[in-house]
């Protein structure tokens, strides 16, 4: 299993793509801690420290799709690095002038979250190009869906750490700088320079004329939804069982399930559609869910937590390749994006519903949320599957540019990998307006 991963992150470039990337989205992942800690320091209230978080997600949620299209149509870094920038800059005029302007605040938060670069999304249009096979781009999807996990989990440390070595408005001024350095060290290596995407169709909804990735976009939203509901019920549980690190107890045995489920996934090749694969993935996803309803004492509701995250992180990686299989030419950067914004949005949704849900029940019902949205979520899937149909013409040519020239001895030629994620070879049928976006 390790060998497999160390060959995968020996492949030139791959490492510092995926840790680049990491890094530049450090800014996301703490975002919302920073904030609630920076206002709480400049002694505004939990309710504006919410708003002001709200306002990011929402500038995130949006801002997301549009860039993955600029990156479609212009490249990675002409659209990163400058929306690194000024994501970044939106940070610092909001950690420089306080909460004195609330207005100020809020357009700062707008234009922090707005312009966060879809690295994510980048990424993973970049790595066929850079790993060749098919089986290791799959690998390379489960260890980026590992590493997020690490991601969410190590920021706000890291933020905590900063605040406690200088103040919140310095851990908002470090954490962003890092970040535009991790986008600088992605969008200046030579894969991400070279990266084009493949011609487009002409047509103002993007990925989302796709119907297949609209029916694995609501899927995910319910998944997202789950995730969201879980983290105010844990609060709810902790008050209940103690208070203190309960919570974070639970949380972080969620990651670790996470984290040990995508490893596992991502060390071997599957046979089979993935999308079929993905209906059994969800399932499992949404049975894992149910016991948390069980809410037993502290050391039992840790081990339900981590066995509730074991087949989050396989999930999301073969979600990855479905995305693969159904976005439309030339969307690939703009498709990964939504799934962000999905998310965004899911865990958005699910945070505000569990509270009424626990505040009109207990704490069994919260945790009966996101039971409810798994089951929603494959759902979604059985009822929709012919949408989802198994990809079955031939991979279409790469792209000039997208296939390194100095590929690795001992993987394909190029014309094994579609170098655009893109494994349908064409357009949806039926949006053929003889032009490009």
């Amino acid at each position: 299993m390790a060998t497999g991963y160390g060959d995968l992150l020996r492949t030139r470039y791959a490492a510092r793509l995926l840790v680049g990337t990491l890094v530049g989205r450090l800014p996301n992942a703490t975002a919302a801690l920073a904030v609630v800690l920076f206002v709480r320091a400049e002694g505004g209230s939990y309710a504006l420290a919410g708003g002001l978080s709200a306002v990011y997600g929402v500038g995130n949620a949006i801002g997301q799709p549009l860039l993955g299209r600029a990156v479609d149509r212009f490249g990675q870094p002409r659209v990163m690095l400058p929306a690194a920038v000024l994501s970044a800059l939106g940070m610092v005029l909001f950690a420089l002038t306080g909460i004195g302007s609330l207005p100020l605040a809020y357009a700062a938060m707008l234009i922090a979250g707005g312009f966060t670069p879809p690295l994510e999304g980048g990424l993973r249009a970049l790595w066929p190009g850079v790993l060749g096979r098919q089986d290791r781009v799959h690998a390379a999807y489960a260890l980026d869906a590992v590493a997020q996990e690490v991601m969410f989990s190590v920021g706000p440390l890291l933020v905590t750490l900063l605040v406690a070595a200088r103040s919140e408005s310095a851990a908002l001024l470090i954490v962003n700088v890092l970040g535009v350095a991790g986008a600088l060290s992605v969008v200046l290596s030579p894969p991400s320079r070279r990266w084009r995407s493949a011609p487009r169709e002409a047509h103002w909804l993007g990925a989302l004329r796709s119907p297949g990735l609209l029916v694995l976009l609501a899927s995910f939203l319910f998944i997202g939804i789950a995730l969201g509901s879980i983290a105010v019920t844990a609060v709810a549980y902790a008050d209940r069982h103690g208070g203190g690190m309960v919570s974070s107890y639970l949380l972080s045995a969620l990651g670790a399930g996470a984290l040990i489920g995508g490893v596992v996934y991502g060390a071997r090749p599957w046979a089979g559609p993935a999308e079929v694969r993905l209906r059994l993935l969800v399932a499992a996803l949404a049975v894992g869910y149910l016991p948390l309803t069980l809410v037993p004492g502290v050391p039992g509701m840790t081990a339900l937590a981590l066995l509730s995250g074991v087949f989050l992180a396989p999930a999301l990686a073969c979600a990855f390749v479905v995305i693969d299989h159904h976005a439309p030419r030339g969307t690939v950067t703009e498709a990964f994006s939504w799934l962000v914004t999905t998310f965004v949005v899911g865990n958005a949704a699910g945070t505000a519903v569990a509270g009424p849900v626990i505040e009109g029940g207990d704490v069994a019902a919260g945790f009966a949320v996101p039971g409810a949205a798994g089951a929603v979520a494959l759902a979604v899937l059985l009822a929709a599957r012919r949408f989802l149909a198994p990809a079955d013409r031939p991979p279409a040519a790469p792209a000039p540019g997208d296939v390194p020239a100095d590929r690795p001895s001992g993987t394909p030629a190029s014309g094994d990998v579609p170098a655009e994620n893109d494994r349908n070879g064409a357009v949806e049928p039926g949006f053929r307006t003889g032009g490009q976006a």
